[in-house]
């Protein structure tokens, strides 16, 4: 479960953002940070300043995921073949928990990670409770039976704030979706702009 469920809209205003693009954000109300000193003129960041948000910015939009995994992530980008800011978008959208959000079987990604932890979902028929499980081209996710009538789950579905992406088909009558291939970096339905360009100037100092 994510240390950060009770407490999500922090991240929206520490990064003075609408994360998730969601009508209930305090940044709808307020754009200035919290605090007491949430007011006060915000300096012009530095460099590192500009990466270490635009990193905080990615890593929290997935339900602020560890720092350890979060690198253990762009490793595997760089090791890979082309661009590593792509890369590393499909990495994080081939997540279980991201996949689980986007065929919008939950309302949010902590949502998604906590659902998957107590077991909801299957993979090609195997129950997995790993949110960070690596999705394959191909693999079929559904709701596991008994857990298709929650009132999460069908308020999830009935919501207009989110549409499915291309990447990804999904069966609302059978509670199935099928992960079809992995995206770019222009196919993600980000509410804000990502800029996975900086994280790599980040973690490449």
């Amino acid at each position: 479960m994510s240390k950060r469920v009770s407490a999500k809209h922090k991240i929206d205003r520490r990064l003075s953002v609408n994360l998730w693009g969601r009508p209930k954000s305090p940044i709808n109300k307020r754009e200035y940070g919290p605090g007491q000193h949430g007011q006060r003129r915000s300096r012009k960041l530095s460099d590192f300043g500009t990466q270490l948000r635009a990193k905080q910015q990615l890593k929290g939009y997935y339900g602020n995921v560890g720092e350890k995994q979060f690198r253990k992530l762009y490793d595997e980008a760089v090791r890979r073949r082309g661009d590593t800011g792509e890369n590393l978008i499909e990495l994080l959208e081939r997540r279980l928990d991201a996949v689980v959000y986007r065929m919008k079987f939950v309302p949010t990604p902590f949502a998604a990670r906590q659902f998957i932890n107590h077991g909801h979902v299957k993979v090609n028929g195997r129950r997995v409770n790993i949110p960070s499980y690596q999705v394959k081209d191909g693999d079929v996710i559904e709701v596991k039976e008994k857990s298709r009538t929650m009132a999460l789950v069908l308020e999830a579905i009935e919501s207009g704030e989110r549409d499915v992406p291309d990447y990804i088909e999904v069966d609302y009558g059978t509670m199935k979706g099928r992960f079809i291939r992995g995206p770019k970096l222009a196919d993600v339905p980000y509410p804000v702009q990502m800029q996975p360009n900086l994280v790599i100037e980040f973690y490449s100092r």
